[in-house]
This record gives structure tokens, sequence and C-alpha cells, in this order.
């Protein structure tokens, strides 16, 4: 499970960015996204550079459980069953942009950014990221606790994060 004791700034996401395009452009791979509590926030970092409509082929900020099923293609009986802050909902989210888009690499995030929100057994901070890919498919658990902006940033640092591993 990812916890952090600072949430990075945007300028640090942005630089790890940059990285992670020269490497995705080296290996000829492209990326689609689904998020929800970052609601944007990692499409934009994802095209903060020139140049990352060569890597970055789209997204969708899935903030309602209809989006997630319409744009994402989530099965509504796993949101119902699992919730839509879950393992199981993140990685149906990074398949369904991957497919969606027809990208090398899928990547998901969704949580409870808060400040409110929570429900029993779901606190503000918790966050389920996910990345798909044919090579490396993971889904990551974390519990943040910052401020919704804190939330937020660290959430798309971690989403950066399964990109590199998906790249290795």
């Amino acid at each position: 499970m990812a916890r952090a004791k600072a949430a990075p700034t945007y300028a640090a996401l942005s630089e790890r960015m940059r990285v992670i395009q020269d490497r995705l452009l080296a290996a000829g791979r492209t990326v689609a996204s689904a998020e929800s509590c970052t609601g944007g926030l990692l499409a934009s970092v994802l095209t903060e550079h020139g140049g990352s409509s060569d890597v970055y082929k789209g997204g969708a900020a899935v903030y309602s459980n209809d989006a997630k099923t319409i744009l994402a293609d989530v099965p509504p009986q796993l949101i119902a069953g699992h919730g839509a802050v879950s393992s199981v909902v993140a990685a149906a989210l990074a398949r369904g942009a991957r497919e969606r888009l027809g990208t090398d690499i899928g990547i998901a995030i969704t949580g409870i950014a808060g400040p409110g929100g929570a429900t029993p057994g779901k606190p503000v901070g918790l966050v389920y990221v996910a990345v798909d890919s044919d090579a490396h498919s993971s889904t990551r658990k974390c519990e943040w606790a910052f401020d919704r902006a804190g939330n937020r940033l660290a959430s798309v640092g971690a989403a950066l994060d399964l990109i590199e591993e998906a790249l290795r």
C-alpha cells in the first residue's frame, strides 16, 4: 500500500512526466486514462509537454458511476458489487480506457479525495490506481492523509509510478 509523507507538487509531476514521455516515445508505446477523484489532473500532467499527443491518446474524467460504465466500459455489476472505490473497478477502468482508445497502456484512478465522501470502511484519502497492458497489469491501494489537493496530486504520482512499471 502506498503512503507518502508529503504530496508531490504539480511541477515535480510535470518533470517526471517529461522523462516518462521520452521513455514512452522510445518504446513506441501509447497511454489512455480513466480517472475519477482526480477529475482530469492526470490528463493535465500527461499532456503537459509538447509532443504528448504522440504518446497520450486521450482519456475521460469518469466522476459518476454512469460515466465509468459509458466511457470506460465498466460493468455496472462490478460497481454495485464492489463499490466505485475498489481495486476491481480501478482495474476495469484501466482496461476499459486502454481498450476504448486502442492504446498499449491504460491507467486509472478512483478514490475519495475529500474533504467529504467517506463511507464506513472507505475513508477520505483512500485511492486505487491501476495500470493495464499486455505485459503488466496491477492495482495499487493508496491511503493519503493530505487535503483534497494533496490527495489528488499524490494519486497522480502513484499513476506515474505504474506507467513506469509498465515500461520496465
